[in-house]
């Protein structure tokens, strides 16, 4: 039962807890009972303490980007807890890039629109299947971005 409480939901364990479903239980043929989303999560992660501190953790860190409260977040990177080995590395990761960690959740700013741009010049490479010259490559990118308007002859 743990091991299947652990491993058919793992999408429930990424989200946050308050958009779990506490309210209507569903049968689930994996653990043969019927459960919600947040009783499956809660099950799942009281089988281990490490899980439990590392889960938790994981939560106050989205709190904390979402509400943009950077003393929280370094606070959290201090944790003295039992956590799990790959939570670890995160949170070493996160102390090492903590400057931008911080700046990252503290400002508005966001580079969506520079990873939209860098997928779409990627799309037209794999659906060109490379091309002669780089001008040529350009061109096609430019065109996809509307950056050359058409000569209407009248």
């Amino acid at each position: 039962r743990q091991y299947q409480l652990l491993k058919s939901p793992w999408k429930l364990y990424l989200k946050k807890f308050d958009e779990l479903e506490k309210v209507h239980p569903r049968y689930n043929w994996h653990y043969k009972d019927c459960l919600t989303q947040a009783q499956v999560v809660t099950e799942g992660i009281n089988t281990s303490t490490a899980l439990e501190n590392s889960y938790n953790l994981m939560q106050s860190f989205i709190q904390a980007v979402e509400t943009g409260n950077t003393h929280e977040l370094k606070s959290l990177t201090n944790c003295q807890d039992q956590i799990g080995t790959l939570m670890h590395k995160t949170l070493l990761t996160f102390k090492h890039n903590l400057t931008a960690v911080l700046n990252g959740a503290a400002l508005p700013y966001s580079n969506g629109c520079l990873e939209g741009f860098k997928r779409k010049i990627k799309q037209i490479e794999r659906t060109a299947f490379g091309y002669s010259n780089f001008t040529n490559l350009l061109t096609r990118i430019r065109l996809e971005e509307d950056l050359y308007k058409e000569n209407i002859l009248t």
